[in-house]
């Protein structure tokens, strides 16, 4: 509940302060004087809209007990204050908050009704307050109804992955055989970590070879000379043993040099050459032997994936086809219930037309595809008009008793509903079946209404008169005496005549 509403500088008002009863607020005065920048100061202060928005707005209300926020610590009383100066700017509890999120912290609590909006009558909309009124008493209704929304959501998610791997197909082929001559480019030469180092010494030594042999054929002299160095040292008596070493170590090297010339004879050079020059293909390629390795490893886990893509689609489509059957019943049994949902409330909406002097209503459910509400598409038929050929009257009048219908009768009075001449253009019976419907309302929602009737205007709780001079515009919160001649103006005009007057009387004294 709104219980003060300021703000200054805003179109043609310097500055206002109104507190609000409970119940039914009704805002009247001439045109133009300033009523609907009022309630746009209001919708403002809930992120409905910008426009209408003060240099300072501040509300103060009472926390709805469900309401909570993750963003805010909410008070019971709470503040809400928009500041404007280069930009808009917004606060709850004198925290920062965006349009966007304050909107949803109060859309559920704050409803907004216009003659001028014809919106409301979506099916979308339509299913949601159906769903709303059978949730209220059947529980397993709400169960079936969320687990049904949870498996389609991931079917759409699964649908998705199908499509994508269809997409995918035309691509898949030219993939596999890319991946698969990477892979077998590198198997074939089948690389080894060091193998290049080992083969490029080989390469070295093969380049040397005559002369290493030519070399040791040259240097072999030294071993017939041996003996007689051994001699020198017996005649001088000093140790040989230094000098046999050194043959014997000289006599193994030689011998090794031997078996490998041996050995690199045996080598093919050509074969070599050409092992190195795939190596470097390879490292030219991809950086490195190690590389090479890594990209093959890579290219061979996407082959085995390829591989299995045929096998997830298949195992996609069964589940898919499997699912479509299993959702296609569950929404079928939630039409079932939605039918019998809506036979009910047009029962109870029966009476509420012939209140506001309108036939009688019907829901009219069509089958469509599966879709995350399920099979169900609404449409409403007033006797014999439909929603795209309802009067403007006739439209807010059916809104009203769809709102009064599924208003649950037993809860406190949490939330706001503001109507901008919701009753213009309607005849006097009209009038006064509207003035009773949103008085009966007004039980249950603190309701800001904008009116030019004077059946409504008599019956709120509050009366606020809004009056221009000049350019500045200016409220008034009636007494009685002042809610009589008000009344008596919007009947009769500026200079009321005492039947007027009379006839105001009568409406406050039966209100």
């Amino acid at each position: 509940m709104v219980e003060r509403l300021y703000f200054r500088e805003l179109v043609t008002f310097d500055e206002v302060e109104l507190e609000f009863d409970k119940g039914l607020v009704v805002f009247t005065g001439p045109s133009g004087a300033g009523k609907s920048v009022l309630v746009s100061a209001l919708l403002s202060s809930f992120g409905f809209t910008t426009q209408g928005a003060a240099s300072l707005c501040e509300i103060n209300l009472i926390k709805p007990s469900s309401l909570q926020s993750d963003a805010c610590e909410l008070e019971d009383d709470l503040t809400i204050k928009t500041l404007k100066k280069e930009k808009l700017r917004y606060f709850i509890e004198g925290q920062n908050i965006s349009k966007k999120a304050l909107f949803e912290l109060f859309s559920p609590y704050v409803k907004y009704l216009s003659v001028r909006d014809k919106g409301g009558f979506e099916s979308e909309r339509l299913l949601e307050m159906i769903d709303k009124k059978r949730i209220s008493k059947d529980k397993t209704f709400k169960k079936s109804l969320k687990e049904y929304k949870k498996r389609y959501a991931n079917y759409r998610l699964k649908a998705s992955e199908l499509n994508k791997i269809k997409q995918d197909e035309a691509k898949l082929a030219e993939l596999i055989e890319y991946a698969t001559y990477e892979v077998e480019k590198i198997v074939a030469i089948d690389p080894k970590v060091g193998e290049e180092k080992e083969l490029l010494k080989v390469k070295q030594q093969l380049s040397r070879i005559d002369k290493i042999k030519e070399a040791l054929l040259v240097a072999s002299d030294i071993f017939t000379l041996e003996s007689s160095v051994k001699e020198v040292y017996r005649l001088l008596d000093k140790d040989e043993s230094l000098f046999s070493d050194a043959m014997n170590q000289l006599r193994a090297d030689f011998e090794e040099t031997e078996n490998l010339t041996e050995e690199l004879e045996e080598v093919n050079i050509e074969e070599v050459l050409d092992r190195l020059s795939d190596l470097m293909s390879l490292k030219n390629r991809y950086g490195s032997i190690e590389e090479a390795l890594v990209y093959r490893a890579t290219k061979e886990k996407e082959l085995a994936g390829y591989k299995n893509i045929e096998q997830d689609k298949s195992a996609l489509e069964s589940f898919l086809e499997l699912e479509f059957y299993e959702l296609n019943n569950t929404a079928s049994k939630l039409s079932s219930v939605r039918q019998e949902e809506a036979k009910t409330v047009e029962k109870s909406l029966k009476t509420y037309l012939t209140t506001l002097k309108l036939p009688a209503l019907v829901f009219e459910f069509k089958d469509i595809p599966l879709e995350h509400n399920g099979i169900d598409s609404i449409d409403i038929m007033l006797g014999n008009s439909k929603t795209d050929t309802l009067s403007g009257g006739e439209f807010n009048r059916v809104r009203l008793a769809l709102m009064a219908v599924t208003t649950p009768k037993d809860r406190d009075m949490q939330g706001v509903l503001i109507l901008d001449e919701i009753d213009a253009n309607v005849s006097g019976d009209e009038s006064i079946a509207i003035a009773q419907m949103i008085h009966k309302l007004s039980e249950v929602y603190q309701i800001f209404a904008v009116s030019h009737q004077p059946h409504l205007s008599a019956k709120a709780q509050q009366h606020i008169v809004v009056t221009k001079r000049g350019n500045t515009s200016k409220v008034e919160v009636l007494n009685d005496d002042r809610r009589v001649q008000e009344i008596a103006r919007i009947v009769a005009g500026e200079n009321p005549t005492s039947e007027a007057m009379e006839f105001a009387k009568k409406l406050r004294s039966t209100a």
